[in-house]
């Protein structure tokens, strides 16, 4: 028999080797069998299926805000899921006319600003000597900054709103009424020191990973370490500094408890942006179009940020995911 020649009983298990029996499988088998024979189409619809749960559990209030805000006050028990009941855009309108709303918005998004700018100071600061330095009882200090960020906001506002609204005999040459009361000082400040921890975490990440000869470099150069650390590895680190930036400003612009009462509720006096959408609650009437339409005003300045900065947010989030 010449090598070419196979054995008959040998031909015939190769044969039954390559055919696979048919088996009846349920509906869930045969999608389970047919995601491990092709693998991106399975990554593929889950994706899809993904993003569509987000989009409508995201995306959707916001069209029901939308739907609700152009549908007239006399036909908002008929408004519908996907069209509202008539067309009335003039509630954007009627937000400012009927409340000062934009100084509401002002409000939150000047104490948002200036808590923003206290944070990444400080974080830097505190990032920079927990991220590159080494000293005895660094652990031991970065752990009680950041159990701080474990205990709710509630749990200091007592301490907190006594020590506002004491009247402070020094104050009373910069404050009428010589407390902190009815002052944005009363919210950025709690706000600031609420959200640090969070901050100098994520700029320690970042700050630790800058190669030591960059900045060895720049104090060669006559540089101090104040200086590196704004000129140097900063701008570097601009991801991180981008995503505890964004991150607290979204915080602080959408915070209410505190604000709410470190204040008496008027615009005049640095009440927030969700007091104003609170305000067109009556007594005797609740005026839904007027609370969506500026609720979706309000969202606004945070959706830009987000978009102008999507970027760096996203790296800044993933980075140090993938080690090379």
């Amino acid at each position: 028999m010449s090598g070419e020649e196979q054995h008959p009983d040998l031909e015939a298990q190769e044969r039954a080797g390559q055919e696979e029996p048919e088996l009846d499988r349920g509906i869930v088998e045969a999608w389970a069998a047919r995601a491990i024979s092709n693998p991106d189409r399975a990554y593929k619809a889950t994706f899809y299926l993904a993003t569509f749960f987000f989009l409508v559990t995201t995306l959707f209030p916001f069209y029901w805000l939308l739907m609700v805000a152009l549908t007239p006050r006399g036909n908002l028990s008929d408004v519908g899921v996907l069209t509202p009941a008539g067309f009335n855009p003039g509630a954007f309108v009627e937000i400012f006319t009927r409340l000062p709303f934009h100084r509401y918005m002002f409000n939150s998004f000047l104490i948002a600003t200036v808590a923003t700018v206290l944070v990444l100071f400080v974080a830097s600061l505190a990032g920079y000597v927990f991220g590159r330095l080494r000293f005895r009882g660094r652990n031991a200090l970065l752990l009680s900054v950041l159990v701080t960020s474990f205990f709710p906001p509630a749990a200091f506002f007592i301490p907190l709103n006594r020590l506002f609204n004491t009247n402070i005999d020094a104050l009373r040459p910069i404050l009428s009424a010589g407390s902190l009361y009815n002052t944005p000082y009363a919210i950025f400040i709690p706000l600031s020191a609420l959200y640090l921890p969070l901050s100098i975490f994520i700029l320690m990440t970042f700050y630790s990973q800058i190669p030591d000869g960059l900045e060895d470099a720049a104090r060669v150069e006559g540089t101090t370490r104040l200086g590196a650390l704004f000129r140097v590895i900063v701008p570097l680190s601009a991801p991180g500094v981008a995503t505890a930036g964004v991150l607290t400003f979204i915080t602080v612009y959408n915070e209410y408890f505190f604000s709410s009462l470190m204040t008496d509720g008027r615009p005049q006096n640095w009440a927030p942006m969700l007091e104003g959408v609170l305000r067109f609650q009556g007594e005797f009437e609740v005026l839904f179009n007027l609370m969506a339409a500026a609720s979706i005003v309000a969202v606004l300045p945070v959706a830009i940020l987000v978009i102008v900065a999507q970027e760096k947010i996203v790296s800044g989030l993933t980075a140090g995911a993938v080690k090379e």
